[in-house]
Order: C-alpha cells, then structure tokens, then sequence
C-alpha cells in the first residue's frame, strides 16, 4: 500500500525528469553491446524488464537456434541474443526503434534481421525456437506511437490480439513474455485461457520494490 502511495504522489515529478532527461538519445550498454535509445522508443535504462529478459536470455542454450524478439524497442535483447550465436528477427512497429537498431547492428558488428512487424503480420510464415515478448501492459489507448510501448488498449486489444495469432498459428515455439505486479496480471491471463492459451510462471524476482515474472506461453 506505502508502495503505491509514493509511486501515485512522485509520478507527476518523475515524469517530468523523464522527459528531460530522454529528450535526446541515450547510451544503454549490456556485456560490451551498446546501443542508443531514441526519445520515441522504450527506454530500458530505469525500467527493469529490459535488465531482467536480458540476464533471461543470457541463461538460454541459444546458439544457432531461431530467435524472435517481438516489439524489439532499443533491439538490446536481440544483439545480444545474436552475439550468443542465435539466429535474431527483430519486429516492431516504430520505425525509429528499427532505424537506431540497423545501425547499432553495423556499430557492433552483429548481424541480425531487422523489421517491421505489427505483430506476426510479416512473419507469418517464419517459425522460430525462441520468442521473447515485452508487451505494453497498461489499459489505456495509446494516444501515439511512444505510447503503445506502454499502453495495451482499455479492452487489452494488444493481448487479445497477440493470443489470438498465436493460437490460430498453432504455434509450438518457447514463448516467454515478461509482466509487471503493476499490471492486471489476472485479466491477462484469462483472455489468455479464453484462446486456448496457458500462461505459466517459470521466473520471479523483485527489484527495487518492483516484482516481475516471466511467463512461458503454451497451448493448453
């Protein structure tokens, strides 16, 4: 409860600090990979679950298996991915995520595929051995691209749209997807199970007052 008190009366300060601070780009690095984040693209440097997917990853036999990272933002989870000898397909939808990403592949000399996905739409066909998903969890409609990093629509139309593609695909692939204690876990999960869909806790840490899972996705 004190938790959530202190984060509902600084938020309006921390805002304000965020958006100066990150009004420009900003270095973020990771075991030697670094990478500029944009103003207009998910900032990992005082979120968590970029930190937490990556340590993840890095426990993962990954090497010359297929691997997918679904919304990629920064594109610091797929480097890194690719640096362990994966095979790396980067999607978003914000085009200066992928802009910024290309040219962190050419500055670290790592290659990997980088494109824009709305989802699966152009990788329909394309089947992988990983899936690695953080989502924009919070009920709000985005107001523009920045935003649907965050929000997931009142209804949750991102969750219901990415549990809907994955069960018509039938898909069998090791789908891991991070969620926050702040976010409406329970609601998640049932619009989960209403798609056939089992969302299990395979990890758990609490950071900074903040505890996170990471859940594997399977059909039921």
């Amino acid at each position: 409860m004190m938790r959530k008190f202190i984060k509902k009366i600084s938020h309006p300060f921390l805002k304000f600090i965020t958006k100066i601070w990150h009004s420009k780009p900003r270095k973020y690095s990771y075991k030697g990979i670094n990478v500029f984040v944009h103003p207009e693209v998910f900032p990992p440097h005082y979120t968590i679950s970029t930190k937490i997917l990556l340590d993840f990853v890095d426990g993962l036999e990954i090497e010359n298996k297929t691997f997918l990272e679904l919304g990629c933002g920064s594109g610091i989870i797929s480097l890194f991915a690719a640096s362990k000898g994966a095979v790396v397909t980067a999607v978003d939808i914000n085009n200066k995520a992928l802009e910024y990403l290309k040219n962190a592949s050419k500055v670290n000399n790592i290659s990997l595929d980088v494109k824009y996905s709305d989802l699966f739409s152009e990788i329909m066909d394309s089947q992988f051995d990983y899936i690695i998903i953080n989502p924009p969890y919070y009920p709000k409609t985005p107001k523009n691209q920045k935003e649907q990093a965050w929000f997931c629509g009142e209804d949750f139309e991102y969750f219901r749209n990415l549990f809907l593609e994955i069960s018509n695909r039938k898909m069998k692939e090791d789908i891991f997807m991070i969620l926050s204690v702040d976010c409406d876990i329970n609601s998640i999960k049932n619009i989960s199970n209403s798609y056939n869909l089992e969302m299990k806790s395979i990890f758990e840490t609490k950071n900074l007052g903040e505890r996170n899972y990471i859940f594997k996705i399977k059909l039921i």
